[in-house]
């Protein structure tokens, strides 16, 4: 009994242990977001092309047509222009030509005012007048002077006057005979002073050297010219405008390549998309340098039957200095693509040697092939010698992801290139 009693007795009941503090749930997107936020910097702060390449782009080999050619500006001109000045000074009185008249050589276009030459002219016809009275006299003289030196002679050996006498008529005679040489050279100036003044007169008849047509007109009625040191231009006549010119202006890394007889095509503004085609009718030895860039003029012959082109149009110009109707081509990028550039299977941009070609194999491995290139022109090169074919993959360059990430094989390294 007692010990049931002790049994049920009131027991000292065990403390309680300490209230146990909630803990604090961190979420799992928390963890990540430094993840998150340094990969997305490291996407939006990447540099431009740094995506994983994925493969090749090739171009295949084929057949067509390559044109090497050199692109320059000039203008258009004709092919003969005259400027047109005066001789002589005085206001202008007529004007016989305007803009865009058809002259014939010889016509006039304009007059100045002639009285003052025809002024010159009288009275140069007058002193030739007087220079040849004096002549005649002169004359009239010395055959008086002939006469007496003869006659002393007779009466000097007749012992009838001295010889005094006698060298006083000779003395006489000769002055006569210089007089009259003297005389006779003033007519020969006079004669020449006629002259000029007559053609000083004829030069206030402005007439057209050249059969042609009138470009420009720089005077008008009334106005005074004043021939000086500098001709003064009052007309600018081209000739046949039928033909034309074109002036370029050819850099000296590109004149080497250009020859006469090649053909050329150029453009200009007033007919966008038509062509105008012409030949190289000279290349001009003479340098134009400007701002240290050493340019030369190389002439471009063009017919003009309809008159379209005018004189000082600009002109874009693109002279054919090689071409091949059906040449092996192979892109100019695939000259310019390396495996060993910036690292295994990207186009190394600073390669010098543009010698070989590298094609894709069907295993994905690249083949490296030696070219010897002949003429390009922007997009292609033609190939001389290697070991290429039409429709061989060549590659240009790296193909990257940029939209939709889909797994691609990457291009191999040097280890899957094969020389040839």
């Amino acid at each position: 009994m007692s010990t049931h009693a002790e049994d049920l007795g009131p027991r000292d009941e065990p403390e309680a242990p300490p209230p146990v503090r909630a803990r604090r749930r961190i979420p799992r997107a928390a963890l990540f977001a430094p993840a998150l936020l340094a990969g997305a910097a490291a996407y939006y702060l990447r540099p431009a092309g740094s995506t994983a390449p994925l493969g090749y782009v090739t171009v295949a080999v084929d057949h067509g047509p390559i044109e090497r050619v050199v692109n320059a500006t000039g203008a258009v001109n004709p092919v003969t222009a005259v400027l047109v000045g005066t001789y002589v000074s005085g206001p202008i009185q007529a004007i016989d030509a305007t803009f865009n008249s058809t002259v014939k050589k010889g016509q006039r276009i304009a007059k100045i005012d002639p009285a003052p030459f025809a002024v010159k002219v009288r009275e140069a016809e007058a002193n030739l007048q007087n220079a040849q009275a004096k002549v005649a006299g002169n004359r009239a003289d010395l055959k008086l002077k002939k006469l007496l030196l003869e006659r002393n002679r007779v009466l000097l050996r007749r012992n009838l006057i001295a010889q005094n006498d006698l060298d006083t008529a000779e003395t006489s005679y000769e002055q006569s005979s210089a007089q009259l040489a003297l005389d006779q050279a003033a007519v020969a100036q006079a004669r020449a002073t006629l002259e000029e003044a007559q053609v000083n007169l004829r030069y206030t008849d402005i007439l057209s050297p050249v059969d042609g047509v009138v470009v420009s007109v720089n005077v008008a009625v009334g106005q005074t010219v004043a021939a000086s040191f500098q001709t003064p231009t009052l007309f600018l006549i081209a000739g046949d405008l039928a033909k034309m010119q074109v002036d370029t202006n050819v850099s000296e890394s590109d004149v080497g390549r250009v020859r006469e007889g090649q053909p050329a095509t150029f453009t200009v503004d007033a007919y966008p998309g038509q062509p105008f085609h012409g030949r190289v009718a000279q290349v001009r030895n003479a340098p134009i340098t400007v701002q240290n860039v050493v340019t030369y003029d190389v002439v471009v012959a063009v017919d003009n039957p309809g008159l379209e082109l005018k004189p000082g149009m600009t002109a874009n110009v693109s002279i054919t200095t090689a071409k091949r109707d059906h040449a092996l081509r192979i892109p100019v990028r695939a000259l310019r693509f390396h495996p060993d550039g910036a690292g295994p299977g990207t186009p190394n941009a600073n390669a010098k040697e543009e010698s070989a070609v590298y094609v894709l194999a069907s295993d994905g491995t690249l083949r490296r092939v030696e070219v010897e290139a002949g003429i390009r022109d922007n997009q292609h090169a033609e190939v001389l010698k290697g070991d290429l074919h039409e429709g061989d993959p060549t590659v240009i360059g790296l193909r990257r992801d940029s939209t939709d990430g889909a797994p691609a094989p990457r291009p191999p390294g040097l280890g899957g290139l094969k020389r040839l």
